[in-house]
């Protein structure tokens, strides 16, 4: 089936305008579904609000230009009542986005320092950018004000996580071959160094309960760290390419990886196995071919909120919805040149990114099974190996796990 375009916002255009500097790497949404944010190339993020997005698309048809969200008409009211449009020049080429919101009652890890210039409150939201230079600029969402410039990373930082606990624990991945652990409730102070990778790192992302980190980089990479020691728990093999993106299903219990070769891997993290494979040429390629330039490279792969279904962007001008269950793809769309995608908050829209302009499609809405639904609520609270001791009998357990 072919999915349904949603909208689009694009990016001004002028005729001296350089294509080298204005890709589009990274997109994303607030955690309260409240702004998106992407990358308009060169040195311009953009912060819009994405309810105002939605009802300009609705107003006047799926065509949109950068400038077609306005910003907060002044009067009464605070500014957290209506947010406001920013452009954001970061002063350099940015490679990765990422929200992060506070929870008061998660303290900052560093118990030795009393005095912090930053107290962040429940209604905090913060951007941070992770720039070409090895910089990464934390932004208030809601002034479009610059409150840290972070500088430890010797390369570009390729992608940025904050733990979804409200701790503000950032976690960036650069071509410097490390990932760096930071604490902004710290003011910014870097926790640790996470070293392994043999080469560039491409990406990270925290489980939901933040406990476990995926890193994905060059070399067919794909690690998992334990946050609560920073220390590897394990490495997961079978790609054979260099992986490229990775995410955690909404309960915790599946890994989806995407790889240069043509590939998207499902995982059990908890056991380090593959339950499925989303193959984007076909037949499948060899590893010899796989491992080179295939025209099907796998650029970005994102789980929906319903845990049910993947999306994935590849080189062959395609994005795809897969559904976790089935071999091949639900819905399919065309985009040219797609480097990036993501679910909004709520699932029901795809944002995928371009040379500096974004461009959203409708979802697949089914209804869950109930083996589905009981999977969730189960591995929302334990791993595989405690699902596997429960004792019930096997039948049941089968029903309760995700199977290859």
């Amino acid at each position: 089936a072919r999915s349904r375009t949603v909208g689009e916002l694009l990016a001004p255009t002028s005729p001296f305008d350089k294509k080298c500097g204005r890709e589009n790497w990274t997109v994303a949404f607030a955690p309260d579904g409240s702004y998106l944010a992407w990358s308009q190339g060169h040195r311009i993020v953009k912060l819009v609000p994405w309810a105002q997005c939605l009802n300009n698309f609705l107003l006047h048809g799926t065509k949109n230009g950068s400038q077609a969200v306005g910003p907060r008409q002044s009067g009464e009211g605070g500014q957290r009542n209506k947010p406001c449009e920013h452009v954001i020049d970061c002063g350099d080429i940015v490679w990765s986005l990422a929200f992060g919101s506070s929870v008061p009652e998660k303290q900052s890890r560093c118990v030795n320092i009393e005095w912090h210039r930053f107290k962040f409150g429940q209604d905090q939201l913060l951007l941070a950018t992770g720039l070409n230079n090895g910089r990464i600029k934390i932004w208030d969402v809601y002034t479009g004000k610059l409150l840290l410039n972070l500088m430890d990373h010797t390369e570009v930082v390729r992608d940025l996580t904050f733990a979804p606990d409200g701790s503000l624990i950032l976690v960036s991945a650069s071509r410097d071959k490390t990932l760096r652990v930071w604490d902004l409730k710290d003011d910014g102070n870097m926790m640790k160094v996470l070293r392994g990778h043999p080469n560039w790192v491409y990406g990270c992302a925290f489980s939901p309960d933040s406990s476990i980190l995926c890193s994905v980089g060059a070399s067919k990479a794909v690690f998992l760290w334990d946050m609560d020691k920073y220390s590897m728990l394990r490495k997961l093999e079978g790609h054979h390419n260099d992986v490229v993106a990775c995410e955690f299903s909404p309960d915790g219990a599946l890994l989806a990886t995407a790889s240069y070769d043509t590939r998207v891997y499902v995982w059990d993290p908890h056991i380090g196995v593959i339950l499925r494979e989303f193959g984007h040429l076909f037949p499948p390629p060899t590893p010899i071919f796989a491992g080179g330039a295939n025209d099907r490279w796998v650029r970005s792969v994102c789980f929906s909120h319903d845990g049910l279904h993947v999306a994935s962007l590849a080189d062959d001008k395609m994005v795809r919805f897969w559904r976790i269950d089935e071999e091949y793809p639900v819905q399919v769309a065309p985009l040219n040149n797609g480097l990036c995608c993501t679910f909004s908050t709520d699932g029901s829209v795809l944002a995928a990114g371009q040379d500096g302009s974004v461009y959203f499609w409708a979802t697949p809405r089914q209804v869950s099974s109930l083996q589905h639904l009981c999977r969730m609520a189960i591995r929302r609270v334990m791993p595989t190996s405690q699902v596997n001791s429960l004792p019930l009998p096997c039948k049941v357990l089968e029903f309760l796990c995700y199977q290859i």
